[in-house]
């Protein structure tokens, strides 16, 4: 293995409403990717550093992209978000490595920039309890 770029992403799809991937890596300009794991402090009285354990784990989102009302592209896929509460399989694939999570995405937030821009930031975070983990296509 060697170290990458993060040129050439071959999978960026999220599911519409209706459960129908949609491939719409095109329209994101740039993404956010977390997987935090929750650390308790479990520092006894006779210790003189930290001590601690990890909880659970997480996995939260956000995609920026470009306005594109095209059938079963980005505005198309999350316009629906402030309307339906279902959650969304969001799937990235690199370098042959996937990261697939079932997702709630939150908002759906557009921006018109004074340039004349027309963009969105879509935040998701992990719904159902699994771990997020990376897995070799």
């Amino acid at each position: 293995m060697a170290k990458e770029s993060g040129l050439g992403w071959s999978v960026c799809s999220v599911d519409d409403a209706s459960g129908t991937p949609r491939d719409i890596k095109n329209d994101f300009t740039n993404v956010q990717i977390a997987t935090p794991r929750g650390v308790q402090d479990v520092t006894g009285l006779d210790k003189s550093a930290y001590e601690r354990i990890l909880l659970l784990a997480d996995f939260s989102f956000t995609g920026n992209g470009v306005f594109n009302d095209a059938p079963n592209m980005g505005h198309d896929v999350f316009k629906t978000v402030t309307s339906t509460s279902v959650p969304r399989t969001l799937t990235l694939t690199v370098s042959g490595q996937t990261l697939a999570n079932e997702v709630l995405f939150t908002d759906y937030p557009l921006t018109r920039a004074d340039s004349g821009e027309l963009t969105y930031s879509v935040p998701g975070v992990l719904c159902d309890g699994t771990v997020p983990t990376w897995t070799t296509a």
